[in-house]
Order: structure tokens, then C-alpha cells, then sequence
């Protein structure tokens, strides 16, 4: 067998030479430069196992970067800074064939000349600008990523060729550019200034993007909104315009809700009576086979939650759709559900009642009603109970509850809307824009109308474009009122700057101009402050950071509205009216949490009523799964399930290690720590207080906790009614600890990005 000195390795150009293990020892060298308990020689032993003859140049870098990558671990977690230096060095070769970067104007020349970036970025901005801003950015950044980062800004963000895996960019690039694009069209005298600054922002992790706007600001693609909310009517022309939609916006990276709740049951009239309806199933597959049909732009796979009614008459049969068992015909798995519920049903539940279940066109005016006046809901639903001449099935409520976190245990996907809450504790005034439907990822509730054909003018899809704050990064909550002032603006200006493939989607974003902004490492934010999720002590904090975020985000949007006009439908608004989320919040929170309000919202108040605001919506709280790896910063709002997590991608196995490891390790507090759910579903409410739109909030149960290692459905049962209690507005997924690794975590895209959602 050949020692590595004997080895040949084959360059670019296809010649062999000698391998030159100098020259890797000094690349190894460099990377663990001002890095503790790392070891080059531990790395180069590694790396040197795995050497072959004739093996080429980009694979021995590749080699090199696995080995300081498989050394990550709780007693050596420096290493994802080394794997990540190594990766970054590789990545320069590839993209510029040398580690310096080459000027920012040759840059983008190069790529618009090759169609990779979009030519209004050199129409727009002057040579003296290019130079301005090339010897503004610090390309040095680079090196603050840790290893987990950097794989997935390779794997997601960077544009290259998805087939060949060519790469073209590296981060500090990408960050600039998108800051271009954004500010594009600002006054020449200001935009640098906002460029900068939002370049710093970005660049230095304080602001988080998400996945649409990570991978495609700067390209011909002009579509960034994370989350699309389609909604069906019952109707053929409905359903075909619903699936053209879906396909449309899967194709550009966005992740879909479907709000199928107004289709007919089975067996119910066609014509008259000339046809019986075949039921949701064959529709809600079509669906499934839209979204499906399309890769996000080869980014990440098309996904869609399905929204119903949990009164719908088909719901004993829509309830298993995603379960493994039964047959094709009666499964539809792909798709994530969204089962919808409201305080009646609750009320039934609670008070041993039963459920009655109906279609929803045989029942007029209940399926407004279920969203927009819950007083008159009740008023009809009980009317068409004691109705003889209306079909109707009913079930204990204990059996239907009972199915449906069975099912929500079972397969972890089966989420929660109360549609109440959505309403009564909404941006948006019911009676004229009701909430029928959340996201992919249940942090957006937003309003729409059903299309009749693609091109209806009268449709409304609604898009959310996301973005978060990194909590971890802040010194100091004031550091929000910039950092909103920035993102806002941003955000705003992007809605302007994308295209819109569906008409029913401009319009209703040009209308209310729906932002999403949220948070990641929270996590982090509570131990390096010294407080857990579990015991109260974080409540505090959380209320006064969130009443923070909203209250800066709302001036920021209020300072945009006197430069630029309140958005076109703020009259839908119940901040039009003078109400704001301190008014309208589930009171029951005041006993969990008395923190004072601290923020001077009585002069906010009459500004907004004054001059409006330029976003109908502000705040979403999204999973950020990817995104937040890109800030070494724990994901959301999410406890991690270890200090050093595995996460599975598609593009391998990736390890994470918590900031501020050394340090904090006995201030985390982990997920399977948690001794149940209910001091994080207050947090959550304290949250959902501030946010104006909703929350993908999780549960998690650990089977090891419970009589026989069976999670009781009375727990369950009582989690589900605690957040109903706290206003909670969604819940997303239904975590099991399965007796493996506590590390492992399988990763969701960010967007829902992602981000991803998720963000």
C-alpha cells in the first residue's frame, strides 16, 4: 500500500504530481488559527486514511473538511469553526478559482453576462458605487460561520448550477447583493447608507432571511415570499384554479397552505340531485399531485398543509389521511393537514357534548360564521343540530378529539388552527377580512378569497414575506427600533420588487402589504439570561422582549406610512379602528404572566389612527430551521433537543453545537429536559399576545414520562386545551422522543420557509 508521500494526485488540468502534503498541513495550519482543543495533526491523520492514488485536488479538500467535521462533539466543539474555515477556502477555489475574492463590479458582470444574476443590479447602481460598496464589504465574515452554515449556504443559498454543482458566489457577496436589489430603487443620496447598513445586518447575523430571498434576490427569479395561502371554493372551475396556483407558486420556492374546508362532502347533491359528489379525497390528491409536480427551483421540495373544518362531515375520514395504515385509495400522506377548531367545539369537548358534523353547503351561512362571529356560529350550528331535514352525522366529541390527536401523535403533522383566535385577535377586522386559513408552517394568518378561474380579479391569495430578528445577537432591546426601521423598509420594498405569477396574489399584497418577521435563538437568549422555559422564570423576559418587537416594528411601518401611504386595505384593519394586540389578547394570560407594559403605546396608538400603517401585518413567529443554522443560532423559538445537534438534509449529516457551548452548557435547557408542555405553551401565549399574526409552536412528549411508556390521551387532551386557554393560534408539530439519540433532529425547510417556512 502507497504512504501518502508516494501518492499522486490529479490536478484540474487532468496531469498527476505529486502529492504535497506541505501545502495541505499549511491550509490546516491557517484553519485552526486563534481555535482551542482542535489538533491539525488530528485532522491531517484523518484525512490522510482516506487519501488514494490519483485522487483529485477538489477531493482531497472535500476529505480534509469531512475529517475536521466528524471531530465536532460536546468536548471539542471548535472544530465546526475549522471544518467551516476549510469549506470556505474550498469554496473560493471553485467559485474564483483563487482564495481572494475578485471586485464586486467584475463580480456581478461576469454573472449577469451569464445569466446567473439580474441585470438590473449594473443598470441600476453606478461603477463609483460598486467601488464604494466593494471596498465596504468584509469578506472576513466568512470565517465567523461554523461548519453547519456553510453546508447550507452551499446546499441552499449560493447560486450555482443545481445540476453540475457548480458554485459562482461566496456569502459576503450574496448579503451584499440582496441588500442591493432591496434598496434599489431608493434616492440615490440615501440607498448606500440603507445598502450598508443592511448588509451589516444580515452579514453580522443580527437579521435572519429566509430561504426564498436568501437564494433568489439578485437572480432573474422574482418571486421571495416564503408563504402562499390559497384558498379553494366549492366548485370545479375553483378546485382547477386552486391546483393551477399551487403549481405556479411550488415552482418558485414557495411553500403552500390550501384551505379546502368549503368542499361538499361525499355523497352530497351535484346538479340538483342529478349526481352524488365523489368528496374531499379525489380533490384534496389533485392537490397533493400540484404540489408535488414541481421542485422549489431545486432548492427544496414542494410542501403544503390542508385546512378543514374539524365539524366537516368527511372528518372521521380526513382525520387518517396521513396515517400509514388503510390503502391508496383512502390516504393521501404528502400533504400536511390543518384541522380547524373553535370554542364550541372546545365547549362540547370539555362539557362530555357531541360533535355535529355537516357538509359544509348544506348548512348556509355556517361556514362564514365559524370564522367571522363566533356568537353567530353558535346561534346556526345548534339551529341545523335540530334541523330533521338536514344530513348530519354526530360523534361524541371525546371520540372525535380523541382521533384527532391520535392522528396528530401518530404522524407528528396533523396541526391545529382555533380559528377563533385568528379572528378576535387579528390585524384584520372579521366582518370584512376574515382569517380562514394558516400556512405551510401555521405562523401566518392572513385573508383570502376563493379564485373562480386563475385570472379572477376578485380572488385573493395571500402572501407573507418573512424575516427575523436574531435575539442572541442583541445587547440591548433598543437595538430593535433600528434594527425594525431596517428590516421593515426591506421587506417593503421587496414586495414592490418581486413579480407575481397569479393576479389574485398582487392584489391582495399590494393591498395589505403582510410582513412576518420573527425571532431565532430564543433558546440562547434565555440561558446567556439565566432563565429556563420550565419554570416560569423566562415569562418576564419574553413579555418584555415581544412588546419590544411589536411596538418598534408598528412605529417603523408607521414611519413608512408617512413617507409612502398607509397600505391600500388598512381600513380592513382593526388598527383603522384604534385597537391594537394589547387590547385584544386572551386576558387568561394576565394570571400566568402581570409584567407591565413599558412602552408608550397610547401615543403609538393615535399615530396609527393618524397616518395608518404601511403593513397590515408585522410579526409570525416561524420554525427558521435552515435559516437559523446559517447564524450558528438555535432554530425559532425551540428548546434544542441537544447541545450538539445532528441534523439530516439532503445534502448529508450536519452537526450544530449551541452558542456560547463552553460557557452556557449548564444554562441550556434541552428539549426532553422539559418536564411537559405547559410552561412552554405559556411562553408561547405571553408571545402571542404581541404577534399579529400566529405561531408555529410545537409539543413534544417523552413516552419515558408516562405509566406503561404510553403518552396519555389526557395529557394530550389537557396541552391542547391549555393553549386554546392562553390564546394560543396555532400548533404545529407533535414531537415524539423515540428512545434514540437525543442529538438526532431531522431538519424542516425554512418556508414554509423556512423557512423554514421556514425561514
Amino acid at each position: 500500500m502507497n504512504t501518502p508521500t508516494d501518492l499522486k494526485v490529479t490536478k484540474r488540468d487532468g496531469r498527476l504530481e505529486a502529492i504535497d502534503l506541505d501545502k495541505i498541513h499549511r491550509v490546516v495550519t491557517w484553519a485552526a488559527e486563534g481555535l482551542e482543543n482542535v489538533s491539525v495533526s488530528q485532522v491531517e491523520l484523518k484525512s490522510h486514511i482516506q487519501f488514494y492514488n490519483g485522487i483529485r485536488t477538489d477531493d482531497i479538500h472535500e476529505t480534509i473538511i469531512k475529517a475536521a467535521a466528524d471531530l465536532i462533539s460536546e468536548d471539542t466543539p471548535d472544530y465546526q469553526y475549522l471544518a467551516a474555515r476549510l469549506a470556505i477556502f474550498h469554496l473560493r477555489k471553485i467559485a474564483y478559482g483563487e482564495y481572494e475574492p475578485p471586485h464586486l463590479y467584475d463580480h456581478v458582470k461576469k454573472l449577469t453576462d451569464a445569466g446567473k444574476y439580474d441585470r438590473h443590479i449594473l443598470e441600476d447602481y453606478s461603477r463609483e458605487e460598486f467601488d464604494e460598496l466593494n471596498a465596504y464589504i468584509d469578506h472576513e465574515r466568512d470565517m465567523s460561520f461554523s461548519y453547519a452554515a456553510v453546508k447550507q449556504l452551499e446546499g441552499k443559498y449560493l447560486v450555482q448550477n443545481r445540476v453540475t454543482r457548480q458554485i459562482y458566489e461566496t456569502p459576503q457577496f450574496l448579503y451584499v447583493l440582496v441588500a442591493m436589489c432591496l434598496f434599489s430603487k431608493y434616492p440615490k443620496e440615501t440607498r448606500l447608507g440603507y445598502v450598508k447598513r443592511f448588509y451589516d445586518a444580515v452579514s453580522t447575523f443580527k437579521v435572519s432571511l429566509p430561504t426564498p430571498i436568501m437564494s433568489g434576490v439578485r437572480t432573474p427569479t422574482r418571486q421571495f415570499s416564503s408563504c402562499v395561502l390559497i384558498e379553494c371554493d366549492d366548485s370545479l372551475d375553483s378546485i382547477n384554479a386552486t391546483t393551477s396556483a399551487i403549481v405556479k407558486y411550488v415552482s418558485q420556492r414557495a411553500g403552500i397552505g390550501i384551505n379546502a374546508g368549503r368542499i361538499r362532502g361525499l355523497d352530497s347533491e351535484i346538479r340538483g340531485g342529478e349526481a352524488r359528489h365523489t368528496g374531499c379525497i379525489p380533490f384534496f390528491k389533485m392537490f397533493q399531485a400540484a404540489v408535488k409536480s414541481c421542485s422549489q427551483g431545486g432548492v427544496r421540495g414542494g410542501a403544503a398543509t390542508l385546512f378543514y373544518p374539524l365539524w366537516h362531515i368527511e372528518a372521521e375520514s380526513l382525520l387518517v389521511l396521513k396515517n400509514n395504515r388503510g390503502v391508496e385509495d383512502n390516504r393521501i400522506r404528502q400533504l400536511d393537514y390543518g384541522v380547524q377548531i373553535n370554542r364550541l367545539l372546545y365547549t362540547r369537548l370539555i362539557k362530555g357534548g357531541n360533535i355535529t358534523l355537516f357538509s359544509p353547503n348544506e348548512v348556509p351561512g355556517l361556514y362564514e360564521a365559524f370564522f367571522a362571529d363566533q356568537d353567530e356560529f353558535e346561534r346556526l350550528y345548534t339551529k341545523y343540530e335540530q334541523d330533521p331535514n338536514i344530513r348530519k352525522r354526530i360523534i361524541p366529541a371525546a371520540d372525535l378529539f380523541s382521533t384527532l390527536m391520535q392522528e396528530r401523535a401518530g404522524t407528528g403533522r396533523i396541526y391545529i388552527q382555533n380559528v377563533d383566535h385568528c379572528n378576535t385577535h387579528s390585524p384584520f377586522d372579521p366582518s370584512v377580512a376574515p382569517v380562514h386559513q394558516s400556512n405551510l408552517c401555521m405562523e401566518i394568518a392572513l385573508p383570502t378569497k376563493p379564485l373562480d378561474n386563475i385570472n379572477d380579479p376578485d380572488g385573493e391569495i395571500a402572501l407573507c414575506t418573512l424575516s427575523a430578528f436574531n435575539l442572541g445577537a442583541l445587547n440591548s432591546l433598543d437595538e430593535l427600533e433600528g434594527l425594525a426601521d431596517l428590516t421593515v423598509r426591506a421587506l417593503d420594498a421587496l414586495l414592490d420588487y418581486q413579480g407575481y405569477p397569479v393576479e389574485a396574489a398582487r392584489t391582495s399584497t399590494m393591498g395589505r402589504r403582510s410582513l412576518g418577521i420573527g425571532v431565532i435563538n430564543y433558546a440562547y437568549y434565555l440561558a446567556k439570561n439565566g432563565v429556563r422555559y420550565s419554570d416560569g422564570s423566562a415569562l418576564g423576559l419574553t413579555h418584555r422582549t415581544f412588546e419590544a418587537m411589536q411596538y418598534y416594528l408598528l412605529k417603523a411601518s408607521v414611519n413608512l406610512a408617512k413617507e409612502y401611504g398607509a397600505c391600500p386595505l388598512f381600513n380592513q384593519t382593526v388598527y383603522s379602528q384604534g385597537k391594537l394586540p394589547i387590547d385584544t389578547y386572551k386576558k387568561d394570560l394576565d394570571t400566568v404572566c402581570n409584567e407591565p407594559l413599558r412602552y408608550d403605546w397610547e401615543s403609538l396608538r393615535a399615530d396609527i389612527v393618524k397616518y395608518g400603517l404601511r403593513n397590515s401585518t408585522l410579526t409570525a413567529l416561524m420554525p427558521s430551521e435552515t435559516s437559523s443554522q446559517i447564524a450558528n443560532a438555535t432554530n425559532g423559538i425551540e428548546p434544542p433537543r441537544g447541545l450538539v445537534t445532528v441534523k439530516a438534509s439532503k445534502d448529508g449529516i450536519l452537526k450544530q453545537v449551541v452558542p456560547e457551548f463552553e460557557t452556557l452548557k449548564n444554562a441550556y435547557e434541552t428539549l426532553w429536559q422539559l418536564p411537559g408542555n405547559e410552561g412552554y405553551l405559556k411562553l408561547v401565549g405571553v408571545m402571542q399576545k404581541f404577534v399579529d399574526q400566529a405561531i408555529s409552536a410545537n409539543t413534544a412528549y417523552d413516552p419515558g414520562k408516562f405509566e406503561g411508556n404510553k403518552v396519555s390521551m389526557k395529557q394530550m387532551l389537557k396541552d391542547l386545551l391549555t393553549a386554546y386557554k392562553y390564546g394560543v393560534k396555532t400548533l404545529y408539530y407533535h414531537n415524539t422522543r423515540d428512545g434514540a439519540d437525543d442529538t438526532q433532529a431531522d431538519i424542516q425547510d425554512d418556508g414554509c420557509a423556512g423557512g423554514a417556512c421556514k425561514i
